[in-house]
């Protein structure tokens, strides 16, 4: 004995996992503890007492033994069973302590050791659905020893200790004066129990509105979270639409978001996450994984409108949650219904061993009370799920309103495939987003759903419907002209920036970096450098770069804003816009055709015409002079002008070849060879990096009229002064 501590000693099969000590025992304890066996969680009786085991390993050995203990418990849900002299106890890890600095041990002891002389702990379960029996469990609790109490035989609702850790089955109560939670769709409350010393978080009701202005401004911030969590979700197809449906509750129809995909889906674990407010980062860094924060559902349902329902399936479940500000007016706490089905054979059963039938029942009913949805629609979107057995539906109603109209307007495309008439979600205000040196009102992805999608992910790869219609996916990277990769380095780790020249932003007036953190779009048009003062000059110029290792310092920490929209003022990103100021100036100053010739503006063709396929969803590179628009809108590898299969490797980007017909109107490139090498030895630029004359063509500029000859590239800017 040391104090009010015992220290045990815990072997399995007679070998020693890790010296123990018990705080405040108030019974014979064995000294040494043998697990005889290992059972699953659920399986646990009820009635059992509860208290907390601390490793006092004597070694670096046992500190080992007893982390690897630990993480085998956690891993397989499993609880570890010993009998001692007096009773039997089960040990389990706490899914709170992620450094296993204690455990959770639950105890019965025999009658005659059971002390009569401490006060009671009541513990009242109440739920305001008359289908749940409350559940009432008066027991004495030794000092020191907290009562564990489960419900009736099949509630499965367990609570934990006033210490807060995790309960059996990941289902938590919390304890302290006045405290509430939510599980399940049950609100819990805990009365004349002692204060533990510990003060715990609810959260009311106007937090839900409090979320929505985490994309307060930016409204396609929202619906950019559905995305990511489609894709962390292993998604290969999503479609976002809007439609017009049908609201007993308004008495007349109203527009609907719905984000669907075909990913995962989630069990009823993540899904609690997903609804909870906020989790643990992951521990691993996935280059392919964005969420981060555990927030962002919870922030982009409730920017985009009031009420929504969550229906997500695995191969062996299916799970109903709903998050609504109508379902919450007026109570003290938010309430989230949640209902649960596990698969038998080839039918979906509510899962009684998450929740009692009558609870589950009597959240089915406030679901459908307070939505568009009666069973019959719930059942025929669980239809979806049939093609591939997996995935989530998020539906949206109420929605954002701006003025007398809804924040969101959307089109639906024409019948036929039209590339342009295709249908669209859009901003209704279709104002762009305020940059440093700005000065076009014409940006299309700042307004237009369909132009952010195009450009989301550096390397898009999952199918995306807006309104029915497919996104063509635009990796900026692959449609450039003269592209430049420059290497280097930031904050002491590598970078790469894709410099070039777009045709479409020329047109638009628009310039600037785009930069990704784990393949996703943060920031675009950003202007570096005498990008944000040389007005036309930098029009068209685009950089495409991933700051993924800039901006994760290695310990978990990120420097990206929680919306996903932006970049923390930081010394990184510091350094990284003078890198990328450095780089663009000299792309500017190395790149840039000076010469203005009159009828003949620039064209910033791409390198190479590129195409995705429908299938494979690999990028093929086309010819130079291959007009892509020729090409049908559901393209596969077989077709012409590849004529392969998807199986073929996918080819990468390089370096860009300049060429003067690619760059100008009107060339003429029919001119043999030997009279080109002849001219090309007059000019002092023998056709290097900044070389206007390239590989295979001859200057014509502008039409047969005025036409100008064949000279090297000094003697055309002598002329272009003379003229001017």
């Amino acid at each position: 004995m040391d104090g009010f501590q015992c220290y045990v000693m815990l072997k399995k099969d007679a070998k020693i996992i890790c010296r123990v000590k018990c705080s405040k025992p108030s019974m014979a304890i064995n000294r040494i503890w043998d697990i005889g066996d290992f059972i699953k969680q659920e399986h646990l009786p009820s009635g059992l007492y509860s208290t907390r085991i601390h490793p006092a390993g004597e070694d670096k050995h046992q500190k080992e033994e007893w982390c690897k203990f630990m993480r085998f418990l956690k891993q397989y849900k499993k609880a570890a069973f010993a009998r001692i002299e007096n009773g039997k106890l089960y040990i389990l890890p706490s899914f709170r302590d992620e450094e296993y600095g204690y455990a959770i041990v639950m105890y019965i002891m025999h009658e005659d050791t059971i002390p009569r002389s401490h006060n009671h702990i009541k513990l009242e379960l109440k739920s305001e659905n008359d289908g749940l029996a409350n559940c009432k469990i008066d027991k004495q609790d030794p000092p020191g020893w907290k009562v564990y109490n489960k419900g009736p035989p099949n509630s499965k609702i367990d609570n934990e200790d006033c210490t807060s850790d995790q309960s059996l089955g990941n289902n938590k109560a919390c304890q302290s004066r006045d405290e509430t939670c939510s599980r399940s769709g049950v609100s819990a409350t805990l009365q004349n129990a002692p204060v533990p010393g510990k003060n715990y978080v609810s959260a009311h009701p106007s937090y839900l509105k409090t979320l929505g202005q985490t994309h307060s401004d930016w409204i396609f911030g929202a619906i950019a979270e559905f995305v990511d969590n489609s894709r962390d979700a292993k998604a290969t197809m999503l479609d976002i639409s809007i439609d017009m449906i049908y609201s007993s509750i308004a008495g007349n129809e109203i527009p609907m978001l719905a984000v669907v995909d075909d990913g995962n889906g989630m069990s009823h674990d993540e899904i609690m996450k997903m609804v909870s407010f906020g989790r643990k980062q992951p521990d691993t860094d996935d280059p392919n994984y964005i969420g981060r924060y555990g927030v962002g559902f919870k922030t982009g349902t409730m920017r985009l409108g009031r009420d929504a329902l969550v229906l997500t399936q695995t191969t062996n479940s299916r799970s109903i949650a709903f998050l609504s500000q109508s379902l919450n007016d007026g109570k003290d706490i938010i309430e989230i219904p949640i209902v649960t089905y596990s698969r038998k054979g080839q039918y979906m059963e509510l899962d009684t061993n998450i929740q009692t039938e009558a609870l589950s029942k009597a959240n089915l009913k406030a679901i459908m009370e307070f939505s568009p949805f009666n069973k019959y629609f719930i059942g025929e979107k669980a239809g979806l799920f049939q093609k591939k057995g997996s995935g989530t539906q998020i539906y949206i109603w109420n929605l954002d309103e701006w003025g007398s109209k809804y924040s969101l307007e959307w089109v639906n495309g024409m019948s036929g495939g039209s590339s342009f008439h295709q249908g669209d979600i859009l901003i209704c205000s279709r104002r762009p987003r305020s940059r440093l040196g700005q000065m076009t009102r014409e940006v299309p992805l700042d307004y237009s759903l369909r132009s952010y999608l195009e450009v989301i992910f550096l390397d898009p790869r999952m199918k995306i419907n807006i309104q029915g219609a497919l996104v063509k996916s635009r990796p900026l990277a692959r449609f450039l002209h003269k592209t430049s990769i420059e290497n280097g380095s930031v904050a002491g780790k590598p970078v790469e920036l894709i410099l070039g020249q777009s045709q479409l932003d020329l047109e638009q007036g628009n310039c600037g970096i785009f930069l990704y953190w784990h393949g996703r779009l943060i920031e675009a048009y950003k202007r570096v450098g005498s990008m944000i003062h040389n007005g036309e000059k930098s029009h068209g110029i685009i950089g495409v770069i991933d700051v993924t290792n800039v901006m994760d310092d290695g310990s978990g920490r990120v420097w990206v804003h929680n919306n996903k929209q932006g970049f923390v003022d930081c010394e990184p990103y510091a350094l990284l816009e003078d890198w990328l100021s450095k780089k663009a100036d000299d792309y500017l100053d190395n790149n840039i055709d000076k010469v203005h010739v009159k009828k003949s503006g620039p064209r910033h063709k791409p390198d190479h015409e590129w195409v995705q396929c429908n299938k494979c969803r690999k990028w093929r590179m086309l010819d130079a002079d291959f007009d892509s628009k020729t090409l049908p809108q559901e393209w596969f590898c077989y077709m012409k002008p590849v004529n392969g299969k998807c199986e073929m490797p996918e080819q990468k980007l390089e370096q860009g070849v300049i060429t003067i017909s690619s760059q100008r109107s009107g060339y003429n490139c029919s001119e043999n060879s030997s009279q080109k090498n002849s001219k090309a030895k007059d000019s002092p630029n023998k056709g290097g990096a900044g070389s206007v004359i390239g590989k295979g063509c001859e200057a014509r500029v502008g039409n047969d009229e005025d036409a100008v000859p064949n000279w090297p590239v000094k003697r055309l800017r002598r002329l272009v002064k003379k003229v001017v």
